[in-house]
């Protein structure tokens, strides 16, 4: 597909926020593209080059872009400026100094404009920048203005089309329930979306497999607070310790010393974060490996567990080294999912969990958690109390004989944590996205920020549930305001849907997540959620996940029935 066609679609993409009218368009798309190239189709349409867990990215800033533009169509710097400053679009100032340039741009392929920005994003090393920059020139005067406006937007970070990887499932599923649904656990057992698309081209979704090295979708727990209730859900259970730590996934393979650790966004973290972990292959019995685990601060004075927040110290501090010996880790193994090159995806838990055992070599370092499985929901709430009098969450409530399901689908795990006196009268709290923000008055003045607007997913779309003003310290409104600023954007993004009454003085782009408390929640006919947090605080910022991770508007209402009931 010549990349000029490709722009077309892109066009017809951005002018319209219908989400079947973006499938169908989408799906027509897909269609057209020949199986080696239907990888590089999807990432270019959502804006990448590759899953974000291998980390390609063009890192050209706009201000390099600016620079990029005034090269390619022999401009002064400055007046590029003006003219963004004016637009505020760099895909647009791309396109109209192009047509200026009178550019009519070379046959390029789809293959060839991807290829060319993937050797861009893997320059690296002096004069990389001088090198992005150079390659980036030749690549534009090769495109058409329609081409230039879309590829410009690419570097950084500004394609946006209003639609995710879930959008691209429906598309490659052609309104098909049943290739939807195998192509959606295939992408949970490898969420690359270029990858998945392949697969489905070659008609077949279901040779997906895990594969060390290359993250799967984390298992995610539902909530629910009657026992009862549980083993009416689940039947005979396996019931764990509920730690308050970092997800961590480790990917390990003995012959070669492999070691890769991603967080339950999918993200990988550079291994000298977690010195302890260079001796892991004294700790396992397997040729290779995925385990699931949760990394806990210990306090070695005080022989107890550290809070989350504690924990995540670990990855924000220059000196891991000396946090290291202040906050020494052991990581909670509580499954497996991939064993010398066997997917445990489908092997029941209790099975999963006895092999883990032949697995993990418990010690210091790796600690595999206690279970008991029961169908007694008595026994259920003797754990709960027993690990919330030693400090830890409560309880998780596994089904004995369930799958490793990505996500919260279906009645497989179930946490239950007591209503506490920071979480108002909800069984649990909420994570928002942040959307948008509003100038402060009085003291806030000073912050520059006077209150946020939240939001839920709810599919590919965000829906507002509340406006949060309170339960910020000075300290964290100031954090919260540089982290707003810098991803503003001037017009509200293709997925919020935001009453024009709850329209703030900024949006944002879809990138910060918090985690909110409230006292309850209500009926709202203004908020999009059709539902509202009343009196919301903010808890904590969610830097471990990411906006994929944000409560659905399915589990809000989960939370608004058992509120009721």
């Amino acid at each position: 597909m010549k990349f000029k066609e490709f722009a077309v679609y892109l066009e017809r993409l951005e002018a319209t926020s219908s989400r079947l009218e973006i499938t169908r368009i989408l799906s027509g798309l897909f269609k057209k593209a020949d199986a080696d190239e239907i990888d590089k189709v999807v990432y270019l349409s959502l804006g990448i080059l590759a899953p974000n867990y291998e980390g390609v990215i063009l890192n050209l800033a706009e201000k390099m872009m600016i620079r990029t533009l005034a090269r390619a169509y022999g401009k002064d710097v400055g007046d590029v400026l003006s003219l963004f400053k004016k637009i505020g679009d760099i895909g647009s100032v791309a396109q109209e100094l192009s047509i200026e340039y009178k550019a009519t741009g070379v046959a390029l392929s789809v293959t060839d404009v991807y290829e060319r920005l993937l050797e861009i994003a893997k320059d690296s090393g002096e004069g990389s920048q001088d090198s992005k920059i150079i390659k980036m020139v030749s690549l534009l005067k090769n495109l058409d203005p329609l081409s230039a406006r879309f590829t410009a937007r690419i570097p950084v970070g500004r394609l946006r089309l209003g639609f995710s990887e879930k959008t691209v499932i429906d598309a490659l599923a052609e309104h098909d329930t049943k290739t939807q649904k195998e192509i959606e656990e295939a992408f949970n057992i490898r969420p690359d979306i270029g990858y998945i698309a392949k697969l489905v081209k070659g008609g077949n979704p279901k040779s997906a497999k895990p594969q060390v090295g290359v993250p799967v979708v984390p298992m995610l727990a539902q909530r629910l607070n009657s026992t009862t209730e549980m083993i009416k859900k689940m039947g005979e259970v396996a019931v764990e310790p509920k730690f308050d730590g970092l997800r961590i996934f480790i990917h390990y393979r003995k012959k070669d010393g492999f070691l890769r650790i991603f967080t339950r966004n999918m993200n990988a973290i550079p291994l000298e974060t977690f010195p302890e972990l260079s001796a892991i292959g004294k700790f396992i019995n397997a040729n290779e490996v995925i385990l699931d685990t949760e990394a806990i601060g210990v306090d070695p004075k005080r022989e107890m567990f550290l809070d989350f927040q504690k924990t995540i110290q670990r990855r924000r501090k220059h000196n891991v080294e000396k946090t290291a010996g202040e906050i020494p880790l052991q990581f909670q193994v509580f499954d497996v999912i991939l064993f010398d090159g066997k997917s445990l995806i489908n092997t029941p838990y209790v099975q999963r969990r006895k092999l883990l055992e032949k697995v993990v070599i418990n010690g210091t370092l790796l600690r595999i958690d206690e279970s008991t499985v029961t169908s007694d929901p008595k026994v259920i709430r003797k754990f709960h109390e027993k690990y919330l009098k030693i400090g830890l969450e409560g309880v998780v409530v596994k089904r004995a004989n369930g799958f490793y399901v990505s996500g919260r689908t279906g009645w497989n795990w179930v946490k239950m944590k007591e209503e506490e006196g920071r979480q108002g009268r909800l069984a649990d709290t909420v994570d928002c996205i942040v959307m948008g923000y509003t100038a402060g008055k009085g003291k806030r003045v000073g912050f520059g920020m006077g209150q946020f607007l939240a939001g839920v997913a709810d599919g590919d779309v965000f829906k507002t549930v509340t406006k949060v003003g309170t339960g910020l310290t000075d300290e964290q409104f100031r954090q919260l305001k540089s982290r707003l600023t810098k991803i503003e954007v001037k017009e509200k993004p293709k997925e919020y849907q935001v009453d024009k009454d709850l329209h703030p003085d900024f949006w944002v782009a879809p990138s910060v997540l918090v985690e909110l408390a409230a006292d309850e929640i209500t009926v709202s006919p203004k908020h999009t959620a059709g539902l509202a947090l009343r009196f919301p605080r903010l808890i904590q910022f969610r830097d471990d996940k990411s906006p994929k991770d944000a409560t659905t508007l399915e589990e809000l209402h989960d939370l608004f029935g058992m509120q009721k009931g």
